[in-house]
């Protein structure tokens, strides 16, 4: 067993569930060390004697996966291997007080606000002049970049008002700052995300600010490109089109979470929207950004989702010709308007919706990308792998989306710059080609 006191502390940070939480650990990361802990996020090596377990709360299968690490941890401790196991996040922030009576190997649980709390245990302050400045755990060509935090959005289906409180957008010159610490630093790529983007500004400034924001953001010097996440279709500022359409360093790329096509669904789900007005805002986008690429995200099994509303959904999709889609399997969560409802489709039922939606997205995806054979796409190199580079175009996010594999043979490309490919193949989620050889 590890004795204390015989060395120094070591922090080893474990990091559950989407980008937003992977941004909240680094900023932990960045207040670790900026007050002189040793700390990692996600270490191979088991040499870390306290661990932070960041956590998901946001639907079933996340739920277990942070409550599964968090078990095997507390196995860890109980067999000596580390000293302590602290608990933070959105799992946190919703369940503590059954967590503690259940898991009491946890030395401490804390919320997601709870940032200088978890400090004081290290004896450590928080710092406000490292505002701006983060160490990031992705490569260092890309980076998230967080605009604002909570939502107000009213969905019925949703808790993460419940773990991460109201609407609270960051300062825009705040942002500015971040942004440019980071493409000093090596970033080239920044991915924006919120819980809702296009709710920018509102509580700052009493307007949807969004537009102004990707505005000053396109003007810092050295960001090449910028990709604008988890934008709510109800209310979308539509001057955003404009300057996506105006600034060269904006991807031509939205990611706009739709959930669902049915009018009676999208009213149970309390969407503020109907098919009509979503489509009318697709076509909207489509013809003032030309060629940019859509992702939307659907909910297949909703408490009250008909045969009838589903195929609604099916029509919707194939009508729709999204670049980019993903489904999710609907989780009847406590304490969401939703869960008032009987969760009358069963779970087998939900599995086999969201599979029949990814099978029609699948021979869509692979339509359009088939329409990229013989073009010329730029693309950033994000690693090499299994003797090939891999690489993203501008309409493809990291981790989620689309791949582009490069043969390496007598060409030498370098992870984090930029390439001129021509697509020579493609499946439904990856394009294949050589790099352009000036000559």
């Amino acid at each position: 067993m590890k004795t204390k006191g015989l060395k120094k502390d070591k922090v080893n940070i474990v990091t559950l569930g989407c980008s937003k939480n992977l941004v909240d650990s680094e900023v932990m990361l960045t207040q670790l060390k900026g007050n002189e802990i040793d700390a990692t996020h996600e270490s191979q090596k088991d040499d870390s004697n306290i661990v932070i377990i960041n956590t998901c709360g946001f639907i079933d299968n996340a739920k277990q996966e942070s409550i599964d690490t968090i078990l095997r941890y507390a196995d860890a401790k109980e067999e000596g291997l580390v000293e302590k196991v602290y608990v933070t996040g959105c799992l946190s922030q919703r369940y503590r007080e059954d967590l503690m009576q259940e898991i009491p190997q946890v030395d401490a649980w804390f919320g997601t606000m709870e940032l200088p709390l978890l400090l004081k245990k290290f004896n450590a302050d928080y710092k406000k002049e490292l505002l701006g400045e983060r160490v990031t755990t992705t490569d260092r060509h890309y980076a998230y970049l967080k605009i604002s935090e909570g939502c107000d959005r009213p969905c019925s289906f949703c808790a993460i008002p419940l773990m991460r409180g109201g609407h609270v957008s960051k300062p825009m010159d705040e942002i500015i700052a971040e942004a440019s610490n980071l493409v000093k630093n090596g970033t080239k790529e920044l991915l924006l995300i919120a819980q809702d983007s296009t709710y920018y500004g509102l509580d700052l400034y009493g307007k949807r600010n969004l537009a102004e924001l990707l505005d000053r953001l396109s003007d810092v010097n050295g960001l090449d490109w910028i990709r604008l996440h988890y934008a709510f279709p109800t209310g979308f500022p539509e001057d955003v089109l404009d300057v996506m359409a105006a600034k060269p360093n904006i991807c031509n790329y939205l990611d706009i979470p739709l959930q669902h096509a049915s009018d009676n669904m999208l009213k149970i789900m309390r969407r503020g929207t109907t098919r009509a007005k979503t489509e009318a805002l697709l076509d909207k986008i489509r013809t003032k950004v030309p060629g940019i690429a859509i992702r939307t995200t659907m909910i297949a099994g909703h408490a009250g989702e008909t045969e009838a509303d589903f195929e609604e959904m099916m029509d919707f999709v194939e009508k729709s010709r999204f670049e980019r889609l993903g489904v999710f399997p609907y989780s009847h969560e406590e304490n969401t308007h939703a869960f008032k409802l009987e969760d009358n489709v069963p779970e087998e039922v939900k599995e086999e919706r969201a599979q029949q939606i990814m099978e029609l997205q699948e021979g869509i995806s692979e339509e359009l990308n088939q329409n990229k054979i013989a073009k010329k796409l730029k693309v950033l190199i994000d690693r090499m792998e299994g003797g090939k580079y891999i690489g993203r175009s501008e309409f493809d996010s990291p981790e989620v989306d689309n791949e582009v594999i490069i043969e390496t043979d007598d060409h030498y490309l370098r992870v984090g710059d930029f390439a001129e490919v021509i697509i020579e193949d493609a499946t439904a989620f990856d394009l294949y080609g050589k790099p352009v050889i000036p000559s």
